[in-house]
């Protein structure tokens, strides 16, 4: 489905991203984990079109998107929930789900915002309420539910557990699951590395910006040194 090949990213004369290969099938969760700064969200944001690699090609359904806009890709089936969460603070709830599903017909919105007020009743309690009194969990769940309005093939989450209590991040993980097994391919950025594992297929391990570590999820689980790294022992 994703296919990023030998891309490089710089910011200024910063070489964030160093000959980046990677891919995704249909189907998947896979997820990249490393320490903070390896480049992670900078190789989400480059898929998304909001950065440009200096090389390489980037392909999505078999479609070269290197060069696509960022706003031409959500109608493609790409959707980028991005660190920080990044709603719409002073719109409603749904407010912010309606610009989730801004390409489609209203008919569909509506069958869509139901599927998410389904999955997220908090949301769905809160619809009338501005977005920026939720909670960080709350706002997640917003967060999530806004990317899924646009009926997406694959998703990319950056640190959807950022900030969150451990139940609150347990619940999250089990929407990605979930998410999944609906259909959608998911791409995750995460800093809780175990719980990334626990979900994923498929891990690549970044490291100053060069993928280091290529395995299934399962596998790491079990490997020493990556434990050792990122599982706390």
């Amino acid at each position: 489905m994703l296919k990023v090949e030998n891309i490089n990213v710089y910011y200024g004369a910063i070489h964030a991203v160093k000959d980046v290969s990677f891919e995704v099938a249909q189907g998947e969760i896979v997820t990249l984990i490393g320490a903070n700064g390896a480049g992670k969200s900078t190789i989400l944001k480059t898929v998304s079109g909001l950065l440009r690699s200096k090389t390489g090609r980037i392909t999505f359904l078999g479609d070269d998107i290197s060069s696509t806009e960022a706003c031409k890709l959500t109608r493609r089936g790409l959707a980028h929930v991005p660190e920080g969460r990044r709603i719409f603070q002073q719109l409603t709830v749904e407010e912010n789900l309606e610009m989730g599903g801004y390409l489609r017909s209203g008919a569909e919105n509506k069958r869509t915002m139901r599927d998410v007020y389904e999955r997220f009743p908090r949301v769905g309690e809160r619809k009338r309420q501005i977005a920026g009194t939720l909670s960080g969990g709350e706002q997640q769940m917003l967060a999530l539910g806004r990317s899924m309005m646009s009926l997406p093939k694959l998703i990319m989450m950056d640190e959807p557990s950022m900030g969150l209590a451990p139940v609150l991040v347990q619940q999250i993980f089990d929407i990605i699951r979930e998410l999944n097994a609906a259909g959608v391919t998911i791409l995750l950025v995460e800093q809780n590395a175990r719980m990334a594992l626990s979900v994923a297929h498929r891990c690549y391990v970044l490291e100053t910006g060069r993928i280091a570590l290529e395995a299934g999820a399962n596998e790491l689980l079990d490997n020493d040194e990556v434990k050792k790294a990122y599982l706390g022992g």
